[in-house]
């Protein structure tokens, strides 16, 4: 086999996987939300709107915006709220209903401006008063990352 061929059929594999989880979470696949959750399944830090819109030559900053929201209404991808004026968006675990109980802390460098998700470290439980309802919780560590600190 050549490597013209081995590639195609990594491409093809790994596009099939992300067809998979889009199925799995009632979201049509469609080559703009393939191409986009390639991108955040490739990340290794939170992405911006603007992030995303960068990584695509051209692209319907509108579309982009409605995959993002179709992903994070199916509970695909999570927000973050990291104060640097950019909502950025992350993967959710495999199992995350996105209730307070499922979030994890982030931390955001303040040298190279990264989001990463803290997934093994949740968020601890307070008590509320028995009349409110949490629907989010966001905690965010700052500081520099370890790729910073080096």
């Amino acid at each position: 086999m050549e490597i013209v061929e081995v590639v195609a059929v990594k491409l093809a594999f790994k596009m099939n996987q992300l067809e998979n989880k889009l199925n799995t979470k009632n979201i049509k696949p469609t080559s703009m939300r393939l191409l986009v959750l390639k991108q955040l399944v490739e990340s290794k830090s939170a992405v911006s709107l603007s992030e995303l819109e960068n990584t695509f030559e051209k692209v319907d900053k509108v579309t982009l915006y409605r995959t993002l929201k179709t992903f994070e209404q199916k509970k695909l991808i999570h927000s973050i709220d990291d104060g640097s004026r950019a909502v950025k968006y992350a993967l959710c675990e495999e199992n995350c209903e996105c209730e307070p109980e499922d979030q994890h802390v982030h931390f955001h460098c303040e040298n190279c401006e990264e989001t990463f998700c803290l997934t093994n470290t949740g968020i601890p439980a307070l008590n509320i008063p028995s009349s409110f309802k949490a629907k989010s919780v966001n905690m965010v560590y700052k500081g520099i990352c370890a790729n910073c600190a080096d």
